[in-house]
C-alpha cells in the first residue's frame, strides 16, 4: 500500500501527471525500482518508488547508496520511440530531457536554487552531487521500444561512506532544512510528465535550451577512455542529439558514452 502522504501528493497532482502514473507501485525495500519498473515495461507511465534499495546502481555497473528514508528512489517506464517526431532523437535524448525535468522539480518542490546538470546524468549544487539518472532501454528488433528511467535524489542528511562525503549533498543538507519526500516525487512526475510531453511532440530544442541554461561546469576539463588510452578536452556543449561536445587542440569532438571524469 503506497503511504498516506504519497498517495496524496500523487493525488493533488494528477492532473498534471499526463501519461504518468498509470500504475504506481511503492515498496519498503527493493533491490532495484528499475528491475521493477522493467518488468513492467508494457505499462506506459507506470511507476515504482521505494524507502531503500539494496542494489541501486547507476551508469556503468556503479552502485548508488540508497539508505533508507533518507533520499528518493523511483523508476518510471517510458516509450520514447512513439513520438511523433524523429522517434530516434527523442530516445537518445530521455535522460537529457529527464535531468531537466528533475531540477525543475525539486526547485518547485522544495526552492531549492540553482540545481544544475552535468553531462550524462548527474544533478549538481555547487561542486557537489544531489542526484543521478539511470536510463536503461529495452529493444524491440533494430531499436529501443522503451526506456525505464530511474532517479535518485538526495532528500536528508545521511552517513555517506567515506569515499562520497566529500562529493555529495543533500537538499536537506543545502536549506537547512528536510523536504517532504512525498511533495518532492509528486512535483518531480509532474515535471517529468510535461518534459516527456516535449519529447513526443518533437519539441527538442525547448528541452535542449533548458538543459545548456543549467549545465554544470562549462569550460572543465573533460577525461574520457579510448583505445589509444585517456584523452582530455575542454567542455563546450551539448550536441542537438544529447552528445557531449569537447574541444580537443581547436577542434571539436563528440562523446556519446563511455566514462567521463571532470576536473
Amino acid at each position: 500500500m503506497i503511504p498516506k502522504e504519497f498517495a496524496e501528493a500523487i493525488a493533488a497532482a494528477r492532473p498534471r501527471l499526463g501519461r504518468l502514473a498509470s500504475k504506481v507501485e511503492y515498496y519498503p525495500t527493493i533491490g532495484s525500482t528499475n528491475d521493477a519498473a522493467a518488468s513492467m515495461s508494457a505499462t506506459e507511465g507506470a511507476v515504482v518508488f521505494a524507502d531503500a534499495q539494496t542494489e541501486g546502481r547507476g551508469r556503468r555497473g556503479h552502485i548508488w547508496f540508497s539508505p533508507a528514508a533518507t533520499g528518493l528512489y523511483v523508476s518510471v517506464v517510458l516509450a520514447p520511440s512513439r513520438a511523433a517526431v524523429d522517434p530516434c532523437r527523442a530516445v537518445s535524448l530521455t535522460t537529457i530531457a529527464a535531468g531537466v525535468a528533475l531540477a525543475e522539480g525539486i526547485e518547485k518542490a522544495t526552492a531549492l536554487p540553482n540545481v544544475r546538470l552535468k553531462w550524462p546524468n548527474d544533478l549538481y549544487v555547487g561542486r557537489r552531487k544531489l542526484g543521478g539518472i539511470l536510463a536503461e532501454g529495452s529493444a524491440a528488433g533494430d531499436r529501443i521500444d522503451v526506456v525505464v528511467v530511474g532517479y535518485g535524489i538526495n532528500i536528508a542528511k545521511a552517513s555517506f561512506p567515506p569515499d562520497l562525503r566529500a562529493r555529495v549533498t543533500s537538499i536537506e543538507t543545502e536549506l537547512g532544512k528536510r523536504p517532504s519526500r512525498a511533495r518532492v516525487l509528486a512535483e518531480t512526475l509532474a515535471a517529468l510528465a510535461a518534459r516527456y510531453d516535449d519529447l513526443l511532440a518533437g519539441r527538442f530544442d525547448a528541452i535542449l535550451d533548458s538543459w545548456r541554461e543549467r549545465a554544470h561546469a562549462k569550460g572543465a576539463t573533460v577525461h574520457w577512455e579510448t583505445r589509444e588510452g585517456t584523452r582530455s578536452g575542454e567542455a563546450v556543449g551539448i550536441a542537438d542529439d544529447g552528445a557531449l561536445l569537447v574541444k580537443v587542440d581547436g577542434v571539436v569532438e563528440r562523446i556519446v558514452g563511455g566514462e567521463v571524469t571532470w576536473t
